[in-house]
């Protein structure tokens, strides 16, 4: 049967769901447009696509080796209570063995692995029919290390891996907590990109010119700021936080190493989340969330 595109409209309509998952649905019940509702609401992609629009700013932080590789896979929910589910925790830990297993470049490539007949696109729908609630698969990096590498895990939230060259375990460990706990956005100085701090630059003389003093003070107090704001953005600039007397670079100077890379995740960072009102803030609450 010729499957129309108005026949195809009315069930995107009636379903929510994406204009593919509606043609297929309707190629296999032969343009029986009830049949095809039944099977979509089997597979769970009309409830997938009716919660695609909502906020999905929680989840797990999963990070996993092997003898030659290492992953950091973010993937993300709607409430703290899905992330204690075992079948989602059993999808999480599906993915990440299929990414650090096989030759998987990005996300998209990770919705179209298949695994059995399924794929992970279709697994993911049917645990958000399942689940009731959103799922993205957000980000993963897959590297190949070298070096010494420090893994840390702060609870399921944040994630962080740290590759060092020289050092021993305990210092690449200690490297990698506190790139945890004090979120440095590059190793040194060098990273940072010139036209970050003339943006920073142009902040601060508009800042420092409302003070009224003279044009050579005004530029000191730029550039101690600047100075400042690189320490606190660079991982080599900042003091440790088991030992705020001694900065990282103090401590790898010491132990004759240096930080080749860095990874660090946190569960919805970037994610706008949506404003609870009153009623759902009590409701919270209550909960313990």
């Amino acid at each position: 049967m010729n499957i129309t595109a108005s026949l195809v409209k009315e069930l995107r309509e009636r379903t929510g769901a994406g204009m593919m998952d509606c043609k297929k649905a309707l190629s296999d019940t032969k343009g029986d447009i009830e049949a095809a509702i039944e099977v979509m609401r089997k597979s769970g992609a009309a409830k997938a696509a009716k919660k695609a629009g909502r906020i999905a700013a929680e989840g797990i932080i999963s990070i996993k080796q092997n003898e030659s590789d290492l992953v950091v896979l973010e993937v993300n929910c709607e409430t703290d209570f899905v992330t204690k589910d075992e079948n989602f925790l059993s999808f999480v830990e599906t993915i990440i063995e299929a990414i650090i297993n096989h030759d998987i470049d990005d996300v998209n490539d990770l919705h179209k692995f298949n695994i059995g007949n399924q794929t992970i696109e279709e697994m993911c729908q049917q645990l958000i029919a399942k689940i009731g609630e959103k799922i993205t698969i957000r980000r993963f990096e897959k590297r190949v290390f070298k070096n010494q590498v420090g893994l840390y895990l702060h609870g399921t939230r944040i994630g962080v891996v740290a590759e060092i060259e020289g050092g021993n375990e305990e210092l690449a460990k200690d490297i990698a907590m506190h790139i945890a706990a004090s979120k440095p956005l590059y190793i040194d100085e060098n990273n940072v990109a010139e036209e970050i701090l003339d943006k920073e630059r142009e902040i601060y003389m508009a800042q420092a010119q409302e003070s009224g003093k003279p044009a050579e003070i005004i530029e000191k107090m730029v550039e101690g700021r600047i100075k400042k704001y690189i320490k606190e953005i660079t991982l080599l600039g900042q003091s440790f936080v088991k030992d705020p007397e001694q900065s990282i670079e103090k401590i790898l100077k010491s132990a004759e190493a240096k930080v080749i890379s860095f990874v660090r995740y946190e569960v919805g960072e970037g994610i706008e989340k949506r404003s609870d009102n009153f009623a759902e803030e009590v409701m919270s609450q209550a909960k313990g969330d």
